[in-house]
């Protein structure tokens, strides 16, 4: 996993952006437009071409008219020139933006930190950031919009003692931390070609190992070809462990008992293995020879802090020595929108991750909108108080300009409808403003394009792009249709889409909200209407939430199907087990095929009777229904064929004639009698019930009962 550590590090998919320039401001807009005119004009020139001085009131001979529709073609195709200027124009400052980069010049590295549930991630986080935090000063620690920022300084106070030892020369600024724990959430933060995050920390779970989403995770930052090193989580809950708060791992370790160190060997190989069977060689970090192929273990204790230095001196270590390519501060602008919040007292506003480059209060940005792009100017550029101040509600620090890496607050007009997930660029001189805004709506584009719609199916809405991508692929690998797609809050005209399901699936008539609010309007008239609104913070508890619905949506089917619906079975008399031979029957019988279930109507086909409805027609001689099946004196619902059991059938009045041993005997087969209907209510409410070689029972019994 750990090949590649510079795999996407060049140019692909970063922005453009050349810092020193002012953004276009109207009156530059208009002069394009004029331009355009122009070109136009000339086009028309040549398509007139060898025409001379028009006389008043005649037409030329050759002379040819510019129709409306060919007057629009010319324009657009002049439009598409000039956009394709402009991108050439981003490209050629792009490739000048590469080449003064420095290796002296290296920007913050961005991780994400990922995990299963309860693994420790959010307390992991909370005492990284606590970690310097000493008699109540914040020590520089900075708490960014949806991230937290480590200036080097405060990196260094907290890896002083372990890197006495290696002399580890600091060359990045900082370490911006990812503050949105999940898998789900590094999938939210994506950008065209490659992913936001630099490097990654796994949290496991010492005490259990390998997880359902820890191997989720691992075969996510497997396909965006991400680097990772393990957090070896919760040491402190080894039985007899005796900590020493905030100390490095290997100090703490040393003064533990014999018996705690034979249980954290044990319990570390155990994770080893069980990340060799995922195709990972592992070791623990200070035993790692080689740091590209072998995925490096961190012992950790989100509750002591014990394991934490190691863990920063390892991300700072690793990234600077191995990710330096990447990592070369850049003036282009690289910018993710991670969300759209409306703050009390400034408005709208959005979070983003400024990966790459410099962003100033007076540049005009482009982001995605649902309804389109978005072009506004930036009114404030804001970052939180520092740690120790963050109580104060409202508070926010203004910049007038920020560098790379950095989670910031922009605050613009028209950011309501903005999309989290995509990128974020700035106007520059020499951009068009047209060819930004196709540029900026390609990442949505291309989402809906791949999301496949039928007319029946369950409502989704995400928070953002990627994660309306994350969810869109679990809903296709369950199988389970979707009717439509939103991004953003889930308000009543999206409860009055889902209603339309009620008429036709009243289990596809709910919304499965991933990680978005619900406005008040809209759960009540979902509950007035009668539509489910399902919301989670993680895919797999939306997932199941949803799953158990359906569970229970599909008993109530079955038990209101149940007098409908008849099992298909045929049975064998045993004739030593004959108990009572007038209503009720009660005998042994062997199930030779099929189900047999309490409730199924049992006949005799080759015996014929009059119909006591009809005396002119004969039917097949009926028996009644089974009230009661027992095997081992314990009563059953249901058996399966190769079973003998004690059956107990209850004929009504027209069928309480019947004997055993004078209407029908052990010589007779006994069949379930089935209908059109009742095999209709069976692949309606019960296919999942029967296996194939039930369906082929069902198919011998049609031609049993000559059902067509």
């Amino acid at each position: 996993i750990m090949e590649d550590w510079d795999a996407g590090s060049g140019s692909d998919g970063w922005d453009a952006g050349d810092i020193t320039l002012n953004a276009f401001d109207d009156e530059e807009v208009v002069v394009d437009e004029f331009a355009v005119n122009t070109e136009i004009k000339k086009t028309e020139s040549q398509v007139n071409k060898g025409v001379g001085k028009k006389k008043k009131g005649k037409k030329q001979d050759g002379e040819k008219k510019v129709t409306a529709a060919e007057r629009m073609q010319m324009q657009r195709e002049v439009e598409e020139e000039r956009k394709e200027q402009a991108r050439l124009r981003r490209e050629e400052r792009k490739r000048e933006a590469m080449k003064k980069r420095s290796k002296d010049d290296l920007r913050s590295p961005i991780c994400c930190v990922m995990g299963h549930v309860d693994t420790g991630k959010t307390k992991l986080l909370d005492k990284i950031r606590k970690s310097n935090v000493q008699e109540g000063e914040a020590g520089g620690i900075t708490q960014q919009i949806g991230a937290t920022y480590f200036p080097m300084d405060n990196l260094r106070k907290a890896t002083d003692k372990l890197n006495s030892e290696l002399n580890l020369e600091y060359k990045v600024p900082g370490l911006l931390v990812i503050d949105t724990p999940g898998h789900e959430s590094f999938s939210n933060l994506r950008k065209r070609g490659s992913n936001l995050c630099d490097i990654a920390v796994l949290v496991i779970d010492i005490m259990h190992g390998l997880e359902q989403q820890t191997i989720e995770s691992i075969n996510l930052l497997r396909s965006k070809r991400t680097p990772f090193i393990v957090a070896l989580n919760k040491i402190d809950r080894l039985y007899g462990w005796k900590a020493f708060p905030g100390s490095p791992f290997r100090e703490s370790l040393a003064k533990q008992d014999n018996n705690v160190i034979h249980e954290f060997e044990n319990r570390s190989k155990q994770v080893m293995t069980q990340l060799m069977e995922q195709s990972l060689n592992a070791s623990l970090y200070y035993e790692n020879d080689d740091y590209r192929r072998v995925v490096s273990l961190v012992p950790t204790s989100a509750h002591t802090g014990e394991g934490i230095p190691d863990l920063l001196l390892l991300l700072v270590q690793l990234t600077q020595q191995m990710m330096v390519e990447r990592l070369m501060f850049s003036e282009e602008l690289e910018a993710t929108v991670i969300e759209v919040k409306k703050i009390e007292g400034i408005g709208t506003t959005i979070d983003i991750v400024l990966v790459n480059g410099i962003i100033t209060d007076n540049d005009t940005i482009v982001v995605a909108g649902m309804n389109g792009p978005i072009v506004t100017p930036i009114r404030a550029l804001l970052t939180p108080q520092p740690l120790k101040e963050m109580r104060v509600k409202g508070e926010y620090v203004h910049h007038k300009q920020l560098k790379a890496a950095m989670g910031v607050k922009i605050a613009a007009t028209n950011l309501e409808e903005a999309i989290a997930g995509t990128q974020l660029f700035c106007l520059r001189e020499g951009d068009d403003v047209e060819e930004l805004k196709d540029t900026v709506m390609e990442d949505y584009e291309e989402v809906m394009g791949n999301v496949s719609v039928t007319g029946q199916g369950v409502c989704v809405q995400a928070s953002t792009l990627g994660s309306l991508e994350a969810l869109m692929e679990f809903l296709r690998e369950s199988k389970i249709p979707v009717a439509s797609v939103q991004l953003g809050p889930v308000h009543k005209k999206d409860v009055m889409r889902a209603s339309i399901m009620l008429e036709h699936r009243k289990e596809y008539a709910t919304i499965l909200a991933f990680d978005v609010k619900i406005t008040k309007d809209a759960l009540d008239m979902a509950e007035e209407v009668g539509v489910k609104i399902f919301s989670a913070e993680i895919i797999y508890h939306l997932f199941d939430k949803f799953t158990a619905y359906l569970e229970e949506i599909k008993e109530q089917r079955k038990a209101e199907a149940a007098s409908l619906a008849v099992f298909p079975s045929i049975l064998r008399i045993i004739p030593e087990n004959v108990f009572m031979k007038k209503n009720p029957l009660v005998f042994g019988v062997d199930v030779i095929e099929g189900i047999l279930k309490i409730g199924t109507p049992i006949v005799v086909p080759d015996k014929m009777v009059p119909d006591p409805d009809d005396p002119n027609k004969e039917i097949m001689l009926e028996l009644g229904k089974v009230v009661s099946i027992q095997k081992d004196h314990k009563e059953l619902e249901t058996v399966k064929a190769g079973n003998a059991v004690a059956v107990k059938i209850q004929g009504n009045q027209s069928q309480s004639y019947v004997q055993y041993g004078r209407h029908f005997d052990h010589n007779n087969t006994l069949y379930s009698k089935l209908s059109r209907e009742s095999i209709n209510g069976l692949k309606e409410n019960f296919k999942d019930d029967l296996e194939k070689a039930d369906w082929m029972t069902v198919i011998k019994l049609k031609a049993v009962f000559n059902i067509v």
